[in-house]
């Protein structure tokens, strides 16, 4: 059961982010900054593992894909040799999100809820830098909840597998965090 969230982002998207923004105490701030500060020291990491996959040319075939596909996990995998559940999903940061997650109507919830766990998907395994399952089914999520959530660069998105919020880069299925329990 996995939602992955992707949003179109529009000028009153983006205004309404940056109106959540605005609202957050400064402790909260802080705490989203050192979030972003670890993603984009992420997503830094993994440009330089792509770059040191062998490069595609139009015509490359479905092996040569399928095999600088595993180059460019494997590369970032043994770059990230030491990577832990919370690394980007702090105790802070987890917390902020839980609790900007369960500010949603009772009604609200419920739809969310329903959306998020009768979703036929595979399972996800609870372990950092292991492949995200390929076969797992993707749902839109509304916007509201992308807007409770800190925004992320189009590398990585968001998904949930039951109850649990993973961050998956985009190019290479590897689970770069989880956190338990972040259903509202």
């Amino acid at each position: 059961m996995c939602l992955t969230f992707s949003i179109p982002f529009s000028a009153s998207t983006v205004g309404a982010r940056h109106a959540l923004q605005s609202v957050l105490a400064p402790e909260d701030k802080a705490t989203v900054a050192t979030f972003n500060k670890r993603v984009k020291e992420y997503v830094k990491l993994r440009n330089q593992a792509k770059a040191k996959a062998p490069k595609l040319s139009k015509d490359s075939t479905p092996e040569q894909i399928a095999a600088w596909e595993k180059t460019f996990a494997d590369t970032l995998r043994t770059a990230r040799t030491g990577a832990k559940p919370g690394d980007l999903f702090t105790q802070d940061v987890a917390r902020l999100i839980r609790e900007s997650l369960k500010d949603f109507k009772s009604d609200e919830k419920k739809q969310i809820r329903k959306v998020v766990l009768e979703a036929e998907a595979a399972r996800a395994p609870l372990r950092v830098n292991y492949p995200y399952p390929d076969s797992s089914e993707f749902t839109e999520m509304p916007a509201k909840v992308l807007l409770r959530l800190p925004q992320l660069p189009k590398d990585l998105k968001y998904r949930y597998v039951g109850r649990n919020l993973f961050l998956v880069d985009a190019d290479n299925n590897l689970i770069i965090d989880y956190m338990l329990d972040a259903l509202p």
